[in-house]
C-alpha cells in the first residue's frame, strides 16, 4: 500500500523521529479510512483529487471540530505524501499543493479581573516601609500605565513629572511616548520618592532602584510582580506583561478608543492592540450567559 510506503520512507530514509512517523501514519489512515467509508482496501490516492483533500479537511473542521493546528498538521501529512508519489513518480500532479494551511489559533493574552485588580490596590500596606511602598507602586503604575518591564526599569526620575502626570517612556526601536497617568499614581510616587531620599545617598538616574540606589534588573521586577499579586489575582501567569494585557483590556471595555490604547501601548501596528477586543468581546459573551434571563433557555416556547 501506497501509505505504507511512504510511513517506511520516513522512517529509514528522511530519518523522521518516531512521534511524527506515528503522526503521519495516525492521519494517512484516518483519511484512508474516511475516503473509502471504511474499506481501505479499495482506497486508490492516485485518483484523489483537490477537491477531495478539501473535503476531508472540512468535514475534519465542521463535523470533528478539529483544531487550526490540528488540521494544519493533517494538511501537512497530505502534501508530504503526495509530494513522495511525485518524486517517486505515480504522480504527474500534486493535487495536495493548493491545500492552504490553516493558521494555529494565537493563544488570548491572560488578564487579571478588574474586581482583583480593585482589591489588591485597595488593601493596605506599610506605607513607611521603603521595599513594600516600591513593590506597590511599581505593580500599580505598570496596570495603570500598560508600560513594558524593560521600559518600567529604565525609567529615569528626571522623566517622571508628577505635576504633568505624565511618564516619558523609550519604548521599542528607540521610541519615545508620552504616558499620562491620575492622581492616585501621584500620590504613591510622591511618598515613593520621600521614602527613597533615606535609602539614598544622592539623587538616582533610575526612578525604581533598590537599597543603595541600584537600579532594578528583570528577574527582581518579576519577582517584585509575583509577589504582590499572589493570593489577589488568579491567572494563569503573575507577570508585568499581565499587567500590561489587563491595562488594555480594562481601557477597552470602558470605552477607550482602540487607536487610543496603541498609542499608550506604544504598539507600532494596530493588529497587535486588536487582540485585546477579542478579549473584551469574550467577556462580552460570558457576561450575557451569566447575566441574561434568556440566554441559557434550549428550544421551547418563548412567553411574552
Amino acid at each position: 500500500m501506497l501509505i505504507d510506503d511512504f510511513i517506511t520512507y520516513t522512517r529509514c530514509e528522511l530519518n523522521y523521529s518516531a512521534h511524527t512517523v506515528l503522526s503521519y501514519s495516525t492521519d494517512l489512515n484516518q483519511w484512508c479510512d474516511w475516503a473509502t467509508d471504511g474499506k481501505p482496501d479499495t482506497f486508490d490516492p492516485l485518483d484523489m483529487t483537490t477537491g477531495d483533500l478539501r473535503a476531508w479537511i472540512m468535514h475534519l473542521s465542521a463535523d470533528q471540530g478539529c483544531t487550526a493546528r490540528t488540521l494544519r498538521r493533517k494538511a501537512t501529512a497530505l502534501r508530504s505524501f503526495y509530494k513522495y508519489l511525485m518524486r517517486a513518480g505515480k504522480i504527474d500532479h500534486n493535487p495536495a499543493s493548493d491545500l492552504i494551511l490553516a493558521k494555529p489559533d494565537k493563544p488570548l493574552p491572560s488578564f487579571i479581573r478588574p474586581l482583583e485588580t480593585r482589591e489588591l490596590f485597595d488593601s493596605p500596606f506599610d506605607r513607611q516601609s521603603f521595599i513594600e511602598t516600591r513593590n506597590r507602586l511599581l505593580t500599580l503604575m505598570l496596570y495603570t500605565t500598560g508600560i513594558r518591564r524593560a521600559e518600567i526599569i529604565g525609567l529615569t526620575d528626571i522623566n517622571v513629572d508628577t505635576s504633568r502626570r505624565e511618564l516619558k517612556v523609550l519604548g521599542k526601536r528607540n521610541k519615545e511616548r508620552i504616558v499620562p497617568f491620575g492622581d492616585e499614581l501621584k500620590e504613591m510616587i510622591d511618598l515613593y520618592r520621600k521614602l527613597r531620599k533615606r535609602e539614598t545617598i544622592a539623587e538616582p538616574e533610575r526612578f525604581f532602584v533598590r537599597p543603595g540606589g541600584l537600579p532594578l534588573y528583570p528577574g527582581l521586577v518579576e519577582r517584585i510582580v509575583h509577589n504582590t499579586l499572589t493570593g489577589h489575582a488568579h491567572a494563569p501567569k503573575l507577570s508585568p506583561h499581565v499587567l500590561r494585557h489587563s491595562c488594555a483590556t480594562d481601557l477597552l471595555n470602558n470605552g477607550a478608543e482602540i487607536t487610543a490604547v496603541q498609542q499608550l501601548l506604544g504598539h507600532a501596528s494596530l493588529r497587535t492592540t486588536q487582540v485585546y477586543t477579542h478579549l473584551t468581546y469574550r467577556e462580552l459573551k460570558q457576561n450575557y450567559q451569566l447575566a441574561h434571563p434568556r440566554a441559557q433557555k434550549k428550544g421551547g416556547p418563548h412567553g411574552s
